[in-house]
């Protein structure tokens, strides 16, 4: 009599996430502001009026633009809305701002458009291989969504995890 092979993983009630699944694949723009200040220094309000009428912004168009200044340089804050204004009837996402953070905004866009719900009482493991490089604070702010919601939350593939969180059992009277 042949053994017959029982998949435990695929029958558990255990819920996989891959932050890849979630991942906004939109092409990433990134808009240096530095890039319109007079000898790298200065931004010439009048020219920075004209560079923004003239300027085509349809190629930003279904893109994720940050806009951010590589320069030391004080950028008065009104330019940077400008660009903000500009970039926002056309681009998928505009945000200021450094690449990690921009990063984690673009990741907490999906995470506020999930069903959290379908993560109550579950045990959960987090994906932690995959193709992109995901950084240590989206994984962080993923588990301080999941914690209030799951049974027990796990990093790594359904096989093979490691432990992060456990609810602890209720106190018995």
């Amino acid at each position: 009599m042949e053994e017959q092979i029982v998949n435990r993983v695929a029958s558990s009630p255990l819920m996989t996430i891959d932050l890849e699944d979630i991942y906004d694949g939109a092409e990433r723009v990134a808009y240096d502001i530095s890039q319109n200040l007079y000898e790298g220094l200065i931004l010439r309000e009048q020219e920075f009026r004209a560079f923004i009428k003239a300027h085509d912004w349809s190629q930003y168009e279904g893109k994720n633009v940050r806009v951010y200044a590589s320069t030391d340089a004080i950028i008065p804050t009104w330019a940077f809305m400008l660009l903000v204004a500009k970039l926002e009837p056309v681009a998928n996402f505009v945000m200021i701002g450094p690449e990690e953070a921009f990063e984690l905004a673009l990741f907490n866009r999906k995470f506020d458009a999930l069903d959290w719900s379908q993560f109550d009482d579950k045990p959960v493991v987090v994906k932690g291989c995959g193709e992109l490089a995901i950084s240590e604070t989206i994984f962080g702010e993923l588990t301080r969504r999941l914690v209030p919601r799951v049974k027990s939350l796990m990093f790594g593939e359904p096989c093979s995890t490691v432990p992060v969180y456990k609810r602890p059992r209720a106190p018995k009277n």
